[in-house]
């Protein structure tokens, strides 16, 4: 059995689920999703520079509006639930989490005590982070010590 562990920042998509569940063919996976809820207003400010690079001046304008910190964690259990449930269906054994720190300390942790064989980044694009390397892909990649491959969502959930 192929254990992945599954780092997203917000609910699958039909579209994500179909994507991830048939990277492996008939291999059967295991998945252990961690969710990051919405950060501070640092990471507000990056999300609306990535919003204008991608031409969403709209988006940008609601970044605002997006719970974030202790509000967040409702919507982001909810957000876990539906994605745990659709790779279920999907015919996947799932678990998951919410990351309460620090996400690449628990990333490191998860796979660690799971013997994870991969790291699936799932996200948006976050171009100011990925031109710096600083994005969870990239900075995983020297943390975790197995293969990390970063994927973009397919849709807005």
């Amino acid at each position: 059995m192929f254990r992945s562990v599954l780092m997203i920042e917000k609910a699958l998509t039909s579209v994500d689920v179909e994507f991830v569940t048939t990277l492996h063919g008939e291999e059967a996976v295991v998945f252990h999703v961690l969710l990051q809820p919405r950060g501070d207003q640092a990471d507000r400010l990056l999300r609306a520079i990535d919003d204008i690079a991608l031409g969403d001046l709209d988006d940008a304008t609601r970044e605002g509006e997006t719970p974030e910190g202790e509000a967040a964690k409702e919507p982001a259990r909810q957000a876990l639930d539906v994605s745990l449930t659709a790779l279920r269906a999907a015919g996947c054994e799932a678990e998951g989490r919410l990351v309460e720190d620090h996400p690449l300390d628990a990333l490191k942790v998860l796979v660690e005590e799971t013997g994870a064989d991969e790291v699936i980044v799932l996200t948006d694009p976050h171009y100011v982070e990925e031109f710096f390397h600083r994005d969870w892909a990239s900075r995983a990649r020297h943390k975790v010590g197995v293969p990390v491959l970063k994927l973009f969502s397919h849709s807005k959930a």
